[in-house]
Formats: structure tokens, C-alpha cells, sequence
């Protein structure tokens, strides 16, 4: 039997920051994503594709998003969509989900957010996430992808190289703060350090660490996940021909 296919999605954000934190956020629920960054731009895509779900902007440049929700909805009126605004009033969120939209997520927020409501409007259940998540860091994933870096940080190779220098030299530091406070039973920092991680992961494009990453978000207890990141963590170093390190050491340096 053949695997189902990868959800397609179409994300339609306008700022290129957040464009690329939602591209890079969804990708790894895991589903396949269009970026557009209008009304105009969406519709165009709309008419050659068709997608899972929509996560849409609620300001366009040329038009709101409810507007462009019901255009598409002319054609597709059972794909679900997901509202993303950086309006915090309840008489916009209540007028996004009046509009049609299956929910409204109010901007910052962390990708398991967003992921957990793209899950949600798609019917995908944690369970099956994780598994998905678990099988690409079985490899499916590379460990390093350039042009996915590039991609979210709009196509600027320098920079990508600057900050993989940082990303590499930090990580040693990252997975050991998961890791201890995984063994303190911290699960609150441990959620915190593998949502700043997994943004980390997204901008230098270590793909299957994310993966890995977003396989310990949905069970941060779960030991055999914590040893999966942090031998993924030491492959992904081993590639970049940085030496890798298991722990960090806390003594002060000598006099």
C-alpha cells in the first residue's frame, strides 16, 4: 500500500519574517507549503492547486483576509482555513471565525501552535505526528539543507553561513540544557529550550534535527526521544565538521 500523501497547504502572509517562521513552523507538522504574500498572489496559486487547508493573514496589501477566504471558498468550499492576526480584540478574532475560519491564532506564536491547529482542522492526530516526525529523523530528512535556510532567510547565503557558524557552536549548549532539565523532570524549560532550538533549526536549515526536535515537543518525558536528539545533535555537528561535545563543561577556567 502506498503512503498517503503529504498535506499540501497554502500559507498567505505578507511580512517576510513571519513568512518564513510559518513556512518553516508548518513544514515540519510535516506537510508540504505555498508561500504567497498577497490576495493576488494566493488566488493565483488557488486557481493551479489544490490544497489541504488555508492559513491566511487577516491584512493583506491589497485586500483582508476574509475577502480572500470567501473568493477561494467559490471554488473549494470545504477546505478549511486557519486565521493568523497580530490583533489581540476579541471582536476581531470572534469576526475571522464569523467569516468562515476554522480558527484564529493571534501573532507571536510558538510553532506548536500553529502546528497544533493545522493539526487539528486537518484531523491529524498527535500520535501520527509524532510517528511522522520520528520516521524522518530516521533519515528521510538530510541533516543539513541549504536551501531551505536560504529560503527562510530570503535567499541570503551569507547569512545562512553566519549563522550555521553560530548554530553549531551554540548547539553543544542547547541539547545540553534539554537534557538537564529533562533529568531535574523541568518539563516547562524543557519546552522552552526546544521551541528557542527549533527556531534555531528552521534559519540554518538542520532538517532533521527539527524533526527531532518537533518529536520531543510532543512527548518531552519521553527518554527514548531525548536520546534521539541528542544523537541526531551530534550527526548534525559530525556533518559540519565541528567537533561534537556531550556535555558541557561547568567548571571555571583556571586562575
Amino acid at each position: 500500500m502506498m503512503p498517503d500523501p503529504i498535506p499540501r497547504i497554502l500559507l498567505v502572509e505578507d511580512d517576510p519574517t513571519s513568512r518564513s517562521f510559518l513556512t518553516a513552523a508548518l513544514r515540519a507538522t510535516p506537510v508540504d507549503v505555498d508561500a504567497a504574500d498577497s490576495l493576488a498572489a494566493a488566488l493565483a496559486l488557488a486557481s493551479s492547486q489544490t490544497y489541504s487547508a488555508w492559513m491566511i493573514d487577516a491584512r493583506l496589501p491589497d485586500g483582508s483576509g476574509a475577502d480572500l477566504l470567501a473568493r477561494l471558498r467559490e471554488r473549494h468550499p470545504q477546505t478549511p482555513a486557519i486565521a493568523h492576526t497580530a490583533a489581540h480584540e476579541s471582536t476581531i478574532l470572534d469576526a475571522l471565525l464569523g467569516a468562515g475560519f476554522a480558527e484564529a491564532l493571534v501573532k507571536p506564536m510558538p510553532a506548536a501552535t500553529v502546528q497544533a491547529a493545522l493539526r487539528r482542522v486537518l484531523g491529524i492526530a498527535p500520535n501520527l505526528t509524532t510517528s511522522v516526525a520520528a520516521a524522518y529523523v530516521d533519515g528521510d530528512l538530510p541533516l543539513w539543507d541549504d536551501d531551505a535556510a536560504a529560503l527562510a532567510l530570503n535567499g541570503n547565503r551569507v547569512h545562512v553561513e553566519t549563522l550555521r557558524d553560530l548554530f553549531v557552536q551554540e548547539l553543544p549548549k542547547s541539547v545540553y540544557a534539554v537534557a538537564t532539565a529533562a533529568e531535574r523532570g523541568d518539563l516547562d524549560s524543557v519546552r522552552g529550550d526546544l521551541h528557542r532550538l527549533r527556531a534555531s533549526c528552521g534559519f540554518v536549515g538542520a532538517q532533521r534535527l527539527a524533526a527531532a526536535v518537533l518529536a520531543l515537543q510532543q512527548d518531552p518525558a519521553s527518554s527514548v526521544l531525548l536520546d534521539t536528539l541528542e544523537q541526531v545533535a551530534q550527526e548534525t555537528l559530525a556533518q559540519a565538521k565541528v567537533t561534537p561535545v556531550t556535555a558541557v563543561d561547568q567548571s571555571p577556567a583556571p586562575a
